[in-house]
């Protein structure tokens, strides 16, 4: 996640695209290269303008070494079974890119196959997604480095559910007001609190670049 100095995820276009830099860039490439799937909501996925994902090119050694030859894939969160269009367009007719999954409740699996393969439909949860049960799913097809995009909504709901093990959170040296959300956006407060450690910070071109681990006791949501 990006953030500028006053707390805000986006920039006047309503994108995390307007806030970030080539520090953030940098450090959000190499992530994706160590992950196996990126998690992130529908309406991030929309505005964003996701569509199927590929490693970085100059990092597949990185990759390779790390994580492996899979390609990285893409699961988006959708608890009415809506893809966005760039990403169905990707799953219909595949480029060489990784596979797009789609996280679903039970009803809206019956409007996700319309868009991607059956056996790229994981069906966590009946009226509402249920995410501890998606990122077993995941798991059981291999795809256990999770990196979630977000956003806030997606992030907020991992964070109730005690899913999340790290934050990297950049702060772009910009202050921009509004109504943007903050990185964490939820309907309720955390209770209690989630107690992060910070394990690096660094800085780049006036850009802090945070990872704070939030399993301060030790444990893992995902076995």
């Amino acid at each position: 996640m990006i953030s500028t100095v006053d707390g805000a995820v986006a920039g006047a276009d309503g994108r995390s695209g307007s806030i970030n830099g080539p520090a953030d860039w940098r450090a959000f490439r190499v992530m994706r290269a160590l992950a196996d799937v990126v998690l992130v909501g529908a309406g991030t996925a929309r505005s964003e303008g996701y569509t199927a994902l590929s490693a970085p090119t100059d990092l597949v050694g990185l990759r390779e070494r790390t994580v492996g030859s899979a390609p990285l894939a893409v699961a988006v969160v959708t608890g009415s079974g809506g893809v966005p269009e760039r990403l169905a367009d990707a799953a219909a007719r595949p480029d060489g890119a990784g596979p797009v999954w789609v996280v679903t409740t039970r009803s809206g699996a019956v409007r996700a196959v319309e868009h991607v393969r059956e056996d790229r439909v994981v069906v966590a949860g009946e009226d509402d997604v249920d995410l501890a049960t998606a990122l077993a799913a995941l798991a059981d097809h291999g795809l256990r480095r999770v990196l979630c995009e977000g956003g806030p909504g997606l992030l907020s709901s991992m964070l109730e559910e005690d899913l999340v093990d790290e934050l990297c959170l950049s702060t772009a040296p910009t202050v921009v007001g509004g109504p943007s959300p903050r990185a964490v956006s939820g309907s309720e407060v955390l209770s209690p609190a989630r107690e992060a450690r910070l394990e690096h910070l660094l800085h780049a071109d006036g850009v802090l670049l945070a990872r704070w681990n939030l399993r301060t006791d030790g444990t893992s949501p995902v076995g």
